[in-house]
């Protein structure tokens, strides 16, 4: 089984990371990983496998002038 690539919650879109993960544990890891590193995270469950979409909304851009 293949997950979608995007999944839209809330009115956000959220892109899966590309990983398959095998238990609710590993999934929370993971997605506690993210969000530390200030990511909005969503876990999907689908036949018993666990996937993580995650979004993370750009708040500056750096400019760089030559």
């Amino acid at each position: 089984m293949t997950p979608t690539l995007a999944l839209v919650a809330d009115g956000k879109k959220f892109m899966w990371d590309g990983r398959t993960l095998d238990s609710r544990e590993e999934a929370s890891r993971v997605a506690e990983s993210y969000r530390k590193d200030n990511f909005e995270v969503r876990t999907v469950e689908e036949e018993g496998r666990f996937f993580l979409y995650s979004r993370r909304v750009v708040k500056g851009v750096a400019v760089t002038v030559q």
